[in-house]
C-alpha cells in the first residue's frame, strides 16, 4: 500500500489504546526486516532515518527504498525522518518522498524551539505530511545528559508548534544496551494532562518491556523509538554468520542471514506494543 503519514497511523493509536514503533533502519537490510515483521503482526510501523543512517545513504535514496517497500506492503508504512537539526535537511526528506519529518530543536530555548519547529510544521501540512518535535531533551548512554520535560513547557509547546507528535524527556535514554531503567511515571501523567497531543518516547530500547506495554495500553504515549536493540540483534547475527565460514566473502549470502533473527527481533518489539 502507499506510504502514510505519521499522523493516519498515530491518531487511531491514541483512540485505540496501542502504540506503534518507531524502529531505527541503518539499511535495506534492517528496514526490509521491519516490514516483513509488521506484517507478520498486522501492524503499520515507522520505518525512521536518523543521523547515523543519512550519513551513511543520501536522503533521497532513502526515500525511494522506504517507497519501494511501503508499495509491496500488507501494512501501512510511514517514512520518518529522525532528529532532523535544519530547515533544509527536513526540506530535502519532504522533496524525497518522505511522509513525516522530526524536527529536533530540544537543545534549544523554549521560544526558539517553538519558532523553528511551527516552520517545519507549516512546510509539512502544507505538503499534507507530519511533523513531530522534541521537548525537553533526551540525553545519551555515556554521553550527553537528559533534561526532563517540564510540563508547563510541553503545553505551550504543544499548543504554539502546531505538532502531530510531541517527543518528551521522563527518564528515557538514547543509546542504552540494558532495560534497568524505567520511565517517571508522574512527569508522563503530568504532561498528558495539559495536552492532547500523542507522545513519543525516544530511547525506548531501554524501556522495560513491561512498562512500554502498560504506557501503550493505558497513557497518551502512542510512539516508541526502537533502535539499539535491533541494531545488537542484528550485529549478533551477523557476527554469527561472519564467524561460521572465515572463508566466505560474498556480502549477499552473509547478510541474507541476519534477515530472520531481525525480523523476530522486531516482531517481539512491535507485539508489545498491541496494535
Amino acid at each position: 500500500m502507499p506510504l502514510v503519514t505519521l499522523k493516519d497511523v498515530l491518531q487511531p493509536a491514541l483512540s485505540g489504546g496501542y502504540a506503534v514503533g518507531g524502529l531505527v533502519t541503518l539499511g535495506w537490510e534492517d528496514m526490509r526486516a521491519y516490514v516483513a515483521a509488521a506484517e507478520e503482526v498486522g501492524c503499520p510501523v515507522i520505518l525512521q532515518a536518523g543521523p547515523g543512517c543519512r550519513a551513511h545513504t543520501p536522503l533521497p535514496v532513502l526515500g525511494k527504498m522506504f517507497r519501494h517497500l511501503a508499495e509491496g506492503s500488507r501494512v501501512p508504512v510511514v517514512a520518518h525522518l529522525d532528529h532532523g537539526y535544519t530547515f533544509e535537511e527536513c526540506k530535502e526528506a519532504l522533496d524525497s518522498g518522505f511522509t513525516s519529518l522530526m524536527y529536533d530543536g530540544s537543545r534549544k530555548p523554549l521560544s526558539q524551539n517553538i519558532d523553528e519547529t511551527a516552520r517545519i510544521a507549516e512546510m509539512a501540512h502544507a505538503a499534507g505530511i507530519s511533523c513531530e518535535g522534541e521537548i525537553g531533551f533526551v540525553g545519551y548512554a555515556d554521553g550527553e545528559n537528559s533534561a526532563g520535560t517540564a510540563p508547563d513547557e510541553a503545553a505551550v509547546f504543544a499548543r504554539d508548534s502546531g505538532v502531530d507528535a510531541m517527543a518528551i524527556s521522563v527518564g528515557n535514554v538514547h543509546l542504552q544496551q540494558d532495560k534497568e531503567g524505567g520511565l517517571d511515571m508522574s512527569r508522563v501523567r503530568a504532561i498528558e494532562a495539559v495536552t492532547s497531543v500523542p507522545l513519543v518516547i525516544h530511547g525506548g530500547s531501554g524501556v522495560p518491556v513491561d512498562q512500554r506495554r502498560d504506557l501503550a495500553l493505558n497513557s497518551k504515549v502512542c510512539k516508541f523509538n526502537i533502535g539499539t536493540e535491533l541494531r545488537m540483534a542484528f550485529g549478533a547475527a551477523l557476527r554469527k554468520a561472519v564467524n561460521a565460514d572465515p572463508d566466505r566473502f560474498d556480502r549477499v549470502t552473509i547478510l541474507r542471514e541476519t534477515h530472520d533473527p531481525v525480523v523476530a527481533a522486531a516482531i517481539e518489539v512491535l507485539r508489545a506494543f498491541k496494535a
